[in-house]
């Protein structure tokens, strides 16, 4: 996980990747495979987006929803 410093701006920290999965899992539970697809221009590679959703996990905004195997955004009802 890169966290802002002096050394990592915001626009380049995980931190600055979380809205662009949050607003495709706030319409709708989405696979990581279907949800990568939507995201991918915002991520340099896979490994910066399974860090991103490593991230969101162990912060308790989203959850793998088990047996349809989707991500599904916690603050939404």
């Amino acid at each position: 996980m890169r966290l802002p410093s002096k050394v990592t701006p915001y626009s380049q920290s995980t931190l600055s990747q979380f809205p662009p999965i949050l607003t495709h899992l706030s319409d709708q539970d989405l696979s990581p495979a279907a949800l990568y697809k939507k995201v991918k221009s915002k991520f340099a590679d896979v490994d910066e987006f399974v860090d991103t959703l490593d991230c969101l996990f162990a912060l308790g905004q989203i959850e793998l929803l088990y047996p349809e195997e989707v991500l599904h955004y916690v603050g939404r009802v």
